[in-house]
């Protein structure tokens, strides 16, 4: 029988000097150095494998979600920082000025804001309630 005793995911990036950069400056995360790559520490005691691939190509979907407290504050600190939120057509509802879609209010899932990183990754903020 499969037994665990922890478990990681992984992404890719086609720079692993400008990924650390941004998830450390940008993002205000930790990271561990790896042999193969880098250790992101996430917060609530996750942790994501970042490895450097030279044929990279960014997933077409989210591939990590930040839970925050405040949306509005979140996107805009970002923002601050240099961050593009990004666009998408076909939602039930419209994503406001900031990019952000405001599922709470017609309760249609969280308020969520997508972004990516240097290497094309889709990361969002969202806020469950």
């Amino acid at each position: 029988m499969f037994k665990s005793i922890r478990a990681f995911s992984g992404i890719s990036v086609n720079d692993i000097k400008k990924a650390k950069k941004f998830y450390t400056e940008t993002l205000g995360l930790s990271t561990e150095s790896e042999e193969m790559g880098l250790g992101l520490l996430l917060p609530g005691g996750g942790r994501l494998f970042i490895y450097e691939k030279k044929d990279h190509k960014p997933a077409t979907y989210t591939v990590l979600n930040f839970v925050v407290d405040n949306i509005d504050k979140a996107v805009d600190g970002l923002t601050e920082k240099g961050v593009k939120f990004e666009r998408y057509e076909g939602f039930p509802f419209k994503q406001d000025k900031k990019g952000i879609a405001r599922g709470l209010k017609s309760n249609m899932g969280p308020d969520i804001a997508w972004f990516k990183d240097p290497a094309g990754n889709i990361l969002s903020v969202l806020q469950d309630e």
